[in-house]
């Protein structure tokens, strides 16, 4: 990217933001983007081949600040480009990929409210996708001369070969219906039985003439509905990404842990041997999380015997064919041009207003490999967060230097940070590594 580029005002205090935070900003990512091109390679196949009526799935592996969740985000705007949809959710302990207490359903709901689409990128599409489908039925029937109603039927008629796909065409059959008719009731309605609201059977046959509802036991199998519905609605296909994982890894319970890695087990089984087409899952987690014989993914031998590393990929090899995607390490280079991306972000993309020289970004990154070591270009979260406190400094003081900023620092290996011996080290105290 040039040096000239702008940046819109918004997106700029978007991603500083996130970045002081820590956290992946939800725009911008083309701006700092840097390393890892056989990575992003593997996923732009992955979804090529969900595009191509195929299935993929991956474990995505990394330390934590090793760029894990920035890595999925882009591989979720890589997918939006390719005319895919997309649903994301980090797992916590109320969200659960299999439980009985409402913890699955849970996962479900906050996934399909940040529903996507290239055109909704944000989240909040699912009720824009369905829209799709009714249009462009309803467009088909005028040219056909049938009533709307019966080409939707004929469309959906594929769904009733899927687990609960019977009621789910009903559901969708009815949000037509209420387009048709003007009815915002029972449109409202579907939508919320389509975002897994209704909790109780009774009401979702009252307002809708249905027997099923989105709970723990089928949250998988509505996620695979969503799949052929959004290909039944033009787009090519599904991504679903779920970060976090290692909330499984601290169930305390192993007959939870268990569930969960079995329901695990299904899902990749299905994706590995072509059960579903135009569906994929990438999963992210830790190491341990994946690796831990005794409560992590090897713990089920099952998983284990499917997701052990390739023996052959030592001495620098790499095999990105395999369901486990290992983030490898930034290099002090790719860390480099981060933090020069990081500066443009924060000159609007403008390289004649930047407020730090070139030969800051180099003594920042010896600073750091003072302090902590190499593991500051490993795991860049915390250098980045630090660089972006920095630079935060020096724009609302602009005769602060940043030398004198810089030596006031000391960062242990834990990321905490403390004055400098020789001096007070107010301007810089929230600096961590």
């Amino acid at each position: 990217m040039s040096d000239t580029t702008p940046i819109r005002p918004r997106e700029r205090d978007t991603i500083i933001q996130a970045l002081s935070a820590g956290v992946v900003p939800r725009t911008g990512l083309q701006h700092i983007q840097v390393g890892r091109v056989q990575e992003v390679m593997a996923a732009v196949r992955d979804i090529e081949r969900i595009a191509d009526q195929g299935s993929a799935f991956r474990l995505v592996v990394g330390e934590y600040g090793a760029g894990k969740t920035f890595y999925l985000h882009l591989v979720r705007v890589i997918a939006l480009e390719k005319r895919l949809v997309t649903v994301h959710a980090d797992l916590a302990p109320d969200r659960r990929i299999y439980a009985r207490g409402g913890e699955a359903r849970n996962l479900y709901q906050e996934a399909v409210r940040n529903l996507a689409t290239r055109a909704k990128p944000d989240g909040g599409a699912l009720q824009s996708v369905v829209e799709r489908f009714v249009g462009e039925a309803s467009k088909a029937a005028k040219d056909s001369g049938q009533t709307a109603e019966a080409v939707i039927h004929q469309r959906l008629a594929g769904l009733q070969d899927h687990v609960g796909g019977y009621d789910y065409a009903t559901v969708l059959s009815a949000y037509c219906r209420g387009h048709e008719q003007g009815q915002e009731q029972l449109k409202s309605d579907a939508l919320r039985w389509l975002r897994g609201e209704f909790t109780t059977k009774t009401d979702a046959r009252t307002a809708l003439g249905v027997r099923t509802l989105v709970d723990d036991e089928t949250v998988y199998d509505h996620l695979k509905l969503l799949a052929a519905f959004v290909r039944l609605a033009g787009y090519a296909g599904l991504l679903v990404v779920f970060d976090e994982m290692v909330n499984l890894y601290k169930l305390q319970h192993a007959a939870s842990r268990n569930q969960n890695y079995e329901q695990i087990l299904r899902v990749l089984n299905d994706v590995l041997q072509g059960n579903v087409t135009g569906f994929g899952v990438y999963l992210g987690g830790t190491p341990e999380f994946l690796m831990d014989t005794r409560r992590g993914l090897f713990s089920y031998p099952a998983l284990q015997s499917r997701l052990g590393e390739n023996p052959f990929a030592k001495d620098g090899l790499v095999d990105h064919a395999g369901p486990v995607l290992r983030l490898t390490n930034l290099t002090p280079e790719d860390l480099h041009i981060l933090l020069e991306n990081v500066r443009r972000v924060f000159a609007a993309g403008d390289a004649a207003k930047s407020i730090l020289p070139d030969e800051a970004i180099g003594a920042f990154m010896q600073h750091c490999s003072r302090q902590i070591g190499d593991a500051y270009f490993r795991t860049p979260r915390n250098s980045v967060k630090a660089f972006v406190q920095l630079l935060s400094i020096l724009e609302q003081n602009p005769d602060a230097d940043w030398q004198t900023l810089l030596g006031r620092v000391t960062v242990t290996k834990d990321g905490a940070a403390a004055p400098d011996a020789t001096g007070d080290g107010d301007e810089l105290t929230s600096l961590k590594l």
